[in-house]
């Protein structure tokens, strides 16, 4: 388990050109092991302008190893206010490198998910560009609707999008854990990409697979409906995952945008269409 980064109850970032006063934002990260692993393999950055949750496999310690490996490469892509998404790809290049000298040996394989939103710009104005390897999920919960962003890259999606199970079927199914994408694997890493315009009053929340697979989006919803701020909703999102059984290491970041330095929020409404190349 790595962490970068922490809680932030208020921190500013300045739009270069704005004449407002930018972008207010608070956030929350709140990780555990879960009540039947025996280590935590996920690791987090939470450090402006990324946002992001790993979520390793390889067993024993490979899987922490490569998380952390990913959580690091991104660390280091840091230096601007705002990054092109290009930065997080190059990152994730980097990292595949990294998780391959680690898995030498491993007749498994060795890797992980990658799942987060990074601060850029489009045409001057902020979006977060949201990026996805694996299953682990970022959600958007705006105008008091719930909607996932990110499509998981498994079995399981591959199986609701053809009209072989539902939605709901999907959640408990038992071929859950199986998925199609990941960085590591002797594999070129290919994320998916969506860009959100940052708005005042918009939530993101970014988790690992231990709180989606316990919790439906309803019980997500209802939690970040409750108005509580983003540490006692991160708090209450990791214990409600750990009643429902915490059969895996559960990782939770919530991301609130208190202001976006602008009151003029519909010129950049309805830009959320995937981006596979921003």
């Amino acid at each position: 388990m790595t962490e970068i980064g922490a809680s932030n109850l208020d921190f500013s970032i300045a739009v270069p050109g704005a004449e407002n006063p930018g972008i207010r934002l608070s956030w929350a990260a709140v990780t555990d092991v879960g009540r039947r692993r025996a280590a935590n393999e996920d690791s987090f950055i939470a450090a402006p302008p990324i946002f992001a949750i790993a979520d390793g496999m390889g067993g024993h310690l490979a899987g922490d190893r490569a998380s952390a490996a990913v959580v690091a490469r991104l660390a280091d892509a840091r230096g601007a206010d705002f990054l092109a998404p290009e930065a997080i790809e190059r990152a994730l290049e980097l990292a595949t490198d990294d998780i391959e000298i680690i898995s030498d040996g491993s007749e498994l394989g060795v890797g992980t998910t990658v799942t987060g939103a990074v601060l850029t710009l489009r045409h001057g104005e902020p979006y977060f560009a949201v990026f996805n390897i694996g299953d682990s999920r970022v959600y958007l919960y705006e105008g008091d609707a719930l909607v996932q962003v990110t499509v998981d890259h498994s079995l399981v999606q591959q199986l609701v999008d053809t009209g072989v199970i539902t939605r709901a079927q999907a959640h408990n199914h038992p071929e859950g854990n199986v998925i199609t994408r990941a960085v590591g694997f002797q594999s070129q890493p290919t994320p998916d990409y969506w860009l959100l315009p940052v708005t005042t009053g918009m939530r993101l929340l970014i988790c690992s697979d231990g709180l989606s697979g316990e919790i439906e989006d309803d019980g997500l919803a209802v939690h970040l409906a409750a108005g509580l701020p983003a540490k006692e909703t991160a708090d209450a999102l990791v214990e409600a995952a750990l009643e429902a059984g915490g059969r895996d290491n559960v990782t939770v970041l919530v991301i609130d945008v208190v202001d976006s330095g602008t009151t003029d929020q519909t010129r950049r409404s309805g830009d959320t269409a995937p981006v596979h190349n921003p």
